[in-house]
C-alpha cells in the first residue's frame, strides 16, 4: 500500500511541477504591461485585460502550494519507510543446531526379496 501512495503522490507531484513551469512561462512579465498599452492585444484576451494576469496567477499559487504539499507528503512517506537490511545475512534468522535423529536401520521382509 505505501508503495503505490508514494508512486501515487511522487506522479502528482511530477505533473504539478510540469503546470508550474509551463503556468510561469506562459505569464507576461511586468515590463510586458507596458507594450499592452499600446496595443499588445491583451485586452483582446479570453479573460479581458487584466482576468488573464489574475487568472494565471491564481492558478499559479494554487499549483504552487500543491507542489509544496505533495514536497512535504514525499518526505514523510520516504522516512517512514522501513530500513532495508545492509546484507542478506543481516537480515537471515539463525535457528539453533540440532542433531538429527539416527535413522533406524531398514530390514527387509523374506517374502519381498527376490531369489536370484
Amino acid at each position: 500500500m505505501g508503495d503505490y501512495l508514494f508512486s501515487l503522490v511522487l506522479t502528482v507531484h511530477v505533473l504539478v511541477g510540469l503546470g508550474v513551469i509551463g503556468l510561469v512561462l506562459v505569464q507576461h512579465g511586468k515590463g510586458a504591461d507596458m507594450g499592452a498599452a499600446f496595443g499588445g492585444g491583451a485586452s483582446g484576451s479570453l479573460f479581458g485585460a487584466s482576468g488573464s494576469a489574475n487568472f494565471l496567477s491564481r492558478t499559479t499559487a494554487v499549483l504552487a502550494t500543491v507542489f509544496f504539499l505533495t514536497s512535504l507528503g514525499l518526505s514523510f512517506l520516504a522516512s517512514n519507510k522501513p530500513a532495508a537490511p545492509g546484507s542478506v545475512m543481516e537480515g537471515a534468522q539463525t535457528a539453533p543446531a540440532t542433531t538429527p535423529a539416527p535413522a533406524a536401520p531398514v530390514e527387509s521382509s523374506p517374502a519381498q526379496s527376490i531369489p536370484k
